[in-house]
C-alpha cells in the first residue's frame, strides 16, 4: 500500500533544487543588509573609521564566499551525518573540516576584496597586520557559520525525509518466529507522517545509493532506507534484483531496454521511461546473465 501524502511531494520535488538554492541565497543576502547596516552605523557613523563602501564590500565579500562554500558543507554532513547514534563518532570529522571551511572563506573574501578595492576607489586592500591573530578572530566566526550551516543542513534533511518518508527492514521479534524471513525481506516498513506502510520489496522498481542512505524507488516516489548498497544487495532475491551500477541495482521485471554506448557503459531504461546508468563492468554480466531483457541497436 503506498502513502497517500499530506501534500504533493512530487511538484515538491521539481521546485526543490531551486528552493533550496534560494534559501542560502535569500538568507546570506538578508545577513549581508543587516550585518552591512550595523558595520556602517559602527565604522562609518559613528568612529568614521571606514570609507561609506567599505562596511558593504566586507559583508558582501565575506557572504559571496560562505554561498560558494555551502556544498563544502552539504558533502560533510552526508558523508557524517550528525544524529543521535552517530555524532560523537563524527563530531571529530566536522571539527577538521571547519579549518578549511574557514581558510577557504577568508581566501576568498580577500580577494574579492582586493578586487573591489581596487575598481571602486583604486585602493589596496589590507587584511590586518596581525595575520594569525586575524585569522584566529575570523576562525572562531566561522566554526559558529559551519556548525549553524550543519544543524540547518541536518534538520531539513530530516524534515524533508518525514514527508517523504523513510523505509526500514522489519524488526525480528523479541518472541516468537519473525513475520517473514528478516535476512530476504518481502516487504518494507514505510514511516511517513507518523504512519507505517508495507512495500512489497517486488514493487521497488529500483534502487540507489546516496551518501548512509539506500533510496527505494516505487512508482515515483523514493524511500530512504538507512543501510549500505552491498548490504542491501546481499538481502534482495538476486534473481530479481541485479547490480547495474556501483550506485544502483534494479529490479528486472521493471527493465524495458538496454543501450549500448560508445564507451562501453550503457543506458537503461526502465518501464516508466526513467533512465539509470550501466557501468561496463555490470554490462556484460546483465546481458550474458538475462539475454532475453530488451537490448537496443
Amino acid at each position: 500500500m503506498t502513502p497517500r501524502p499530506a501534500f504533493d511531494y512530487n511538484r515538491f520535488q521539481r521546485w526543490r533544487r531551486p528552493f533550496e538554492i534560494g534559501f542560502w541565497v535569500v538568507m546570506l543576502m538578508t545577513n549581508t543588509i543587516f550585518n552591512g547596516m550595523v558595520a556602517w552605523f559602527d565604522d562609518v557613523y559613528r568612529i568614521h573609521r571606514a570609507d561609506s563602501f567599505e562596511p558593504w564590500v566586507w559583508e558582501a565579500s565575506s557572504s559571496l564566499a560562505i554561498l560558494s562554500l555551502v556544498p563544502f558543507v552539504v558533502w560533510p554532513t552526508r558523508r557524517w551525518p550528525i544524529r543521535f547514534d552517530t555524532w560523537k563518532a563524527n563530531l571529530k570529522f566536522h571539527l577538521a573540516m571547519s579549518v578549511p571551511f574557514c581558510l577557504a572563506h577568508v581566501g576568498l573574501m580577500i580577494v574579492l576584496r582586493l578586487l573591489a578595492y581596487q575598481a571602486l576607489k583604486g585602493w589596496h586592500y589590507h587584511f590586518g597586520n596581525d595575520w594569525p591573530l586575524q585569522l584566529g578572530y575570523e576562525y572562531l566566526k566561522d566554526i559558529r557559520t559551519y556548525f549553524s550551516f550543519v544543524v540547518t543542513i541536518t534538520g531539513y534533511g530530516l524534515f524533508v525525509r518525514r514527508l517523504q518518508g523513510e523505509a526500514s527492514l522489519l524488526a525480528e521479534p523479541d518472541e516468537g518466529p519473525p513475520v517473514e524471513p528478516v535476512d530476504r525481506p518481502e516487504r518494507f516498513l514505510v514511516r511517513k507522517l507518523g504512519k507505517e506502510f508495507l512495500i512489497a520489496a517486488s514493487e521497488i522498481e529500483w534502487l540507489q545509493a546516496s551518501g548512509n542512505y539506500v533510496n527505494l524507488h516505487v512508482r515515483g516516489r523514493d524511500y530512504p532506507l538507512r543501510a549500505t548498497m552491498a548490504g542491501i544487495e546481499e538481502r534482495l532475491d538476486p534473481s530479481r534484483f541485479v547490480r547495474v551500477h556501483r550506485s544502483y541495482l534494479v529490479n528486472l521485471d521493471y527493465l524495458a531496454e538496454i543501450e549500448p554506448l560508445d564507451t562501453g557503459d550503457a543506458r537503461l531504461t526502465m518501464r516508466d521511461g526513467a533512465t539509470l546508468p550501466c557501468s561496463r563492468r555490470f554490462r556484460t554480466q546483465l546481458r550474458e546473465r538475462f539475454g532475453d531483457v530488451p537490448v537496443s541497436a
